[in-house]
């Protein structure tokens, strides 16, 4: 039984490694991620997962492992920015607040699709100019949602979290771990 991860994310692809889980492939889909007027952020990411594993082409006994990770700042979807000034934007309106990190997960087997999503919330500690300057020159804040990642530099700024830390890393390993047994996947077995 083959496993497909359908993402590009080096961190993905660590996180599964925690579980002895190597993929045998990797195909990160090509889709559209531009959320829908008025679209809330847990739907929006769920179809994220669903449409990233729906485009992964893969053979009926196969399985497709794919995720999206959204930050939700109330009703507003942080995407990952697109230069260091949408960066900055991002961690000024993320200074001193809670927000929500939603990580969505699908797993597809021929016609079959498993999904789950997973609400951690986040509190970013207010950050001083020179804090938020220093984070963007050392560049970990592109190619993630909300512009940071946990799992580095920018866990310095997080003092609180409620939830998956997994999960805000890009793939809530215990969730996910359900999912694959669930297609079928021969998870724990003896080396």
């Amino acid at each position: 039984m083959k496993l497909v991860l359908g993402s590009g994310s080096p961190r993905r692809k660590e996180l599964l490694a925690q579980i002895g889980v190597v993929a045998d492939d990797i195909r990160p889909p090509d889709i559209d991620e531009t959320p829908l007027k008025a679209e809330l952020p847990r739907p929006y990411c769920a179809r994220m997962a669903r449409e990233k594993a729906l485009a992964v082409v893969a053979t009926p006994d196969e399985i497709v492992l794919c995720a999206d990770t959204t930050v939700a700042l109330g009703r507003r979807i942080l995407g990952k920015p697109d230069d260091a000034t949408e960066a900055e934007r991002f961690l000024r309106a993320l200074s001193g607040r809670r927000h929500r990190v939603i990580t969505a997960v699908a797993v597809k087997k021929g016609e079959s699709l498993w999904e789950r999503d997973v609400v951690t919330s986040v509190k970013i500690k207010r950050l001083s100019e020179s804090e938020i300057a220093g984070y963007i020159a050392t560049g970990d804040w592109q190619g993630k949602a909300g512009g940071y990642g946990i799992q580095g530099p920018a866990g310095a700024l997080i003092p609180w979290i409620e939830g998956s830390f997994t999960a805000v890393v890009g793939l809530p390993l215990a969730e996910t771990a359900g999912l694959l047994q669930a297609a079928g996947y021969p998870l724990w077995r003896a080396s």
